[in-house]
């Protein structure tokens, strides 16, 4: 055992609770402590190396992918535009944004309570890009984690300019990759592609920007690292409000482990200490450098590390694995195994009906759509001995890259017996990615109007093809019942 882990285990037993004090990764002094985290080993490793390759593989890929001729994806926030599963959304949409954000608060909520960290550790993208990728570009050319610690530890040598310059040149190199991709999702990628083939003249601001969020990568990833999940991100703060006892947590078997014992080949394990060997391979793996023995902590991101390397050493000593496992508090206490338990089908349930809502709202988006409403200060105007009509304004809004030309119809049983005479052209042109406006009578039989205010559609049309269809109310004269 190194000096490092004696004196962080005498810490430990002197004050059980010293740890809760500040986070892992700074010292009593206020000063950082920079992790050492060991490359992990086993089954929840592999799995989560595939999870990371599919995350890649969309990340680099969604850009490229078109649907219509449009991007799959595109938040592009300067000119308020924005693509999500090839259907555009303008300002006017705001409320379908405020019902993704609640719906996206109350997933998180339920999601959290049920399952814990789950979202942390295997797909955020935070914890994608540091440990399935700049962490793995670090063990490539400096090495294990003992021996970047031995190397920063080290006099400057021409190995180690070559060896930290080269990692840094890399780092930075990605850096660049991610944030072009990231300006992708914002832009397009078919404008991100034109403007990599003109002269840098042309789009000096924009290369500006990708250079200052490529430092801002740059910076996470090779200097801020897990504290970007320990002081940033709010998440983990949240767990003590939206965790309970029955939440799904990485956990320490205490019950089984305590009280622990050195493992020894020449002497048998004694039946008063527990199976937990003291070997500090659960801390040594931990990217926020926490001891999973000590409870539920607010760094922990759930990446499992520590289940893989606790498995290894039991297997190792030849006792059973799950020592530190998925479980609940409530599981841990009771000896009991991981439950899908009746609360976690409820909100499993919830999570797939807003989930539903998200999608039902995404896909049933019109492209066309607009509003129509009757001519301030003007009620019916009689059309000769028999008819009525009212004056309308319809503004239309063209969500989409194409012009269209758009007639009204009056639709239901007011088509049979009425009609429509737009103000100016039969037709209101409509241009790409724009809105018009424009007036039209509705004129209507009066043995057709039998009370002071009925409900009629107009139709939009595009040659003979309906677009959509509008509601608004016909006035008519004043009606005693």
């Amino acid at each position: 055992m190194t000096t490092t882990e004696t004196k962080q285990k005498k810490e430990i037993n002197e004050m059980p609770e010293s740890f809760r004090d500040r986070i892992a990764t700074v010292d009593a002094k206020g000063k950082r402590k920079w992790i050492y985290a060991q490359k992990p080993e086993g089954k929840f490793y592999r799995i989560r190396t595939i999870v990371s390759w599919f995350f890649f593989a969309l990340f680099f890929t969604l850009p490229f992918i078109k649907v219509n001729g449009r991007p799959l994806f595109l938040i592009n926030i300067p000119e308020a535009k924005f693509i999500i599963f090839g259907k555009i959304f303008w300002p006017q949409d705001f409320f379908i944004f405020g019902l993704i954000m609640v719906t996206f608060v109350i997933f998180i909520v339920l999601f959290t309570s049920a399952f814990g960290r789950l979202f942390c550790g295997w797909v955020c993208p935070q914890t994608i890009f540091m440990e399935m990728l700049f962490r793995k570009i670090e063990y490539a050319i400096l090495g294990s984690a003992a021996q970047q610690k031995l190397l920063d530890q080290s006099p400057w040598t021409k190995e180690k300019i070559l060896k930290k310059g080269l990692k840094h040149i890399v780092f930075f190199a990605v850096s660049f990759v991610i944030a072009n991709f990231f300006l992708s999702y914002i832009i397009g990628m078919d404008r991100l592609l034109d403007m990599i083939r003109q002269p840098v003249g042309q789009h000096f601001w924009t290369l500006a920007g990708l250079l200052l969020f490529t430092t801002v990568f740059y910076f996470v990833y090779t200097f801020f690292r897990e504290q970007a999940c320990t002081v940033v991100c709010p998440y983990g703060r949240l767990q003590s409000v939206l965790f309970d006892r029955n939440s799904m947590i990485v956990a320490y078997d205490y019950k089984r482990g305590e009280p622990r014992a050195k493992f020894r080949k020449d002497k048998p394990k004694d039946e008063n200490t527990g199976d937990c060997i003291d070997c500090f391979q659960c801390v040594k793996v931990c990217p926020t450098g926490i001891d999973i023995r000590n409870g539920v902590q607010m760094e922990c991101v759930a990446c499992t590390a520590c289940i893989d390397a606790c498995d290894k050493m039991m297997e190792a000593v030849g006792r059973p694995k799950g020592l530190i496992r998925y479980a609940s508090e409530n599981g841990i206490a009771e000896g009991k195994k991981l439950q899908y338990t009746g609360r976690m089908k409820f909100y499993t349930v919830l999570l797939v009906i807003l989930s539903g809502i998200l999608i039902t709202l995404l896909l049933s988006r019109k492209d066309v759509d607009g509003t129509i409403i009757r001519t301030k200060g003007l009620v019916y105007q009689e059309r000769g001995a028999d008819s009525l009509s009212n004056l309308f304004n319809i503004k239309i809004i063209n969500k989409t890259f194409e012009p269209i030309p758009v007639t009204l119809k009056l639709e239901g049983d007011a088509a049979n017996v009425g009609r429509i005479e737009t103000v100016g052209s039969g037709i209101i042109n409509l241009k790409a990615e724009d809105q018009a406006v424009g007036s039209f009578f509705v004129v209507l039989p009066k043995h057709f109007v039998k009370e002071t205010k009925i409900r009629i559609k107009v139709g939009l049309y595009q040659g003979n093809k309906k677009i959509t269809a509008l509601p608004t109310n016909f006035i008519g004269p004043f009606r005693f019942n």
